[in-house]
């Protein structure tokens, strides 16, 4: 499907069905969630890697984020602010040509304690959840899945 050329206005009577585009992204967000879920309970999150790239992106998401704390339940208000996007969008552009898809959308959970859930998960894009649940794994905050699941 063709949006036209790029920065060209989006005519909504001539656009083809977004109804099936979303359908789409919906499909695709969930199967990501899924199979995260399901390494999670395979392996602790403290042994895995999630690109080839953790070292790198940890440590600047520190450098970047100093504030975070990965324990805590996201604020999905101050990320999304303007300036929370602002901040967010800087960070990821460094990865436009190094993380294939680190702009698409996924799902995220609010907080490492819960699983995923309409109320416990929000929408982010792929290099927030990168950076978030690298965080997550360093500190042994998502090894409860897999104890959980080998109990």
């Amino acid at each position: 499907m063709s949006l036209g050329p790029a920065g060209a206005s989006l005519n909504p009577d001539e656009a083809e069905n977004f109804e099936d585009m979303e359908k789409q992204f919906a499909v695709k967000a969930v199967q990501h969630m899924a199979t995260y879920w399901a390494i999670l309970e395979k392996m602790k999150g403290s042994q895995l890697r999630l690109t080839k790239m953790d070292d790198e992106i940890y440590e600047h998401f520190k450098i970047d984020f100093p504030e975070f704390d990965p324990t805590e339940t996201i604020n999905e208000d101050t990320m999304k602010s303007k300036e929370g996007k602002e901040r967010w969008r800087n960070f990821m552009m460094a990865y436009e040509k190094k993380i294939d898809d680190y702009n698409f959308g996924t799902m995220l959970r609010a907080n490492p304690k819960y699983e995923y859930g309409e109320k416990e998960t929000i929408f982010a894009m792929r290099m927030q959840f990168y950076a978030i649940e690298i965080a997550r794994n360093r500190q042994g905050l998502n090894d409860w899945i897999y104890e959980q699941a080998h109990a």
